[in-house]
């Protein structure tokens, strides 16, 4: 839903337009490699029921490999409530359904999909034990891992940074990871330096308008990338 602002605890406002459309953070960076020329796999699962199936179909138009996308009728497909407001800052409802039904045998029969990537990307939008499985599948393997702990944990399980080749968050993130509030840039490379300590090799800090912030075991030295100057429509 499309508003001019975000309303405020147990206010109705009125919106300017509603619509529904496909998303998910894999399937978000699934799409976008696959739109810049990379050959891409999605694993995941979704519900026997409309959503579900008209997801496999915009999967199929995006031209992403459904063959591990699995339909299931114990649970409804995964969905997102969002409103967005005229700045393009925005608040979001998940409720995961049958995301959470992907499991580890899902995950043996897509193993030869994973274990010959290039890249494996995982998020918390699934069972966060499944995700870590797949991690280390990819790692023994050679694959290059990239994680986006989103939605954050604040218990989330320590090996997740040991093997995470890149490690992925933002402000709001990685004030939950870390107990430091994000205000700039010296707080996120406080917040890069710990997740190192923590086990990570790579650690990018995104900042909204502001851009990343990245630094690695091989270069310590912090890394500011300033955004360019755009006018926000939709963050999500």
């Amino acid at each position: 839903s499309l508003t001019t602002r975000l309303p405020k605890a147990g206010e109705t406002i009125l919106g300017q337009k509603f619509f529904i459309g496909f998303g998910g953070k894999g399937a978000n960076q699934c799409v976008q490699s696959a739109r810049l020329g990379a050959k891409t796999s999605l694993i995941c699962k979704v519900g026997k029921d409309s959503f579900g199936y008209d997801y496999v179909e915009n999967l199929k138009k995006n031209g992403i490999s459904t063959a591990f996308v699995g339909q299931t009728t114990d649970a409804a497909t995964g969905t997102a409530s969002i409103i967005v407001n005229s700045e393009g800052q925005n608040v979001i409802v998940i409720v995961p359904g049958a995301n959470l039904l992907l499991n580890f045998e899902d995950l043996k029969r897509a193993s030869d999909v994973i274990c010959k990537a290039k890249v494996l990307v995982c998020q918390l939008e699934i069972t966060p034990a499944v995700s870590l499985e797949a991690l280390k599948m990819a790692r023994a393997s050679g694959v290059k891992t990239l994680f986006n702990p989103a939605p954050a944990l604040a218990d989330l399980d320590p090996q997740f940074y040991t093997y995470s080749d890149i490690f992925c968050c933002n402000e709001t993130e990685a004030e939950i990871l870390t107990g430091i509030p994000v205000g700039n840039l010296e707080d996120a490379e406080k917040v890069g330096r710990m997740l190192l300590e923590r086990g990570c090799k790579l650690v990018i800090v995104t900042l909204g308008a502001e851009g990343c912030m990245m630094i690695s075991v091989e270069e310590p030295i912090p890394k500011h990338v300033p955004a360019g100057k755009v006018r926000a429509v939709d963050t999500t």
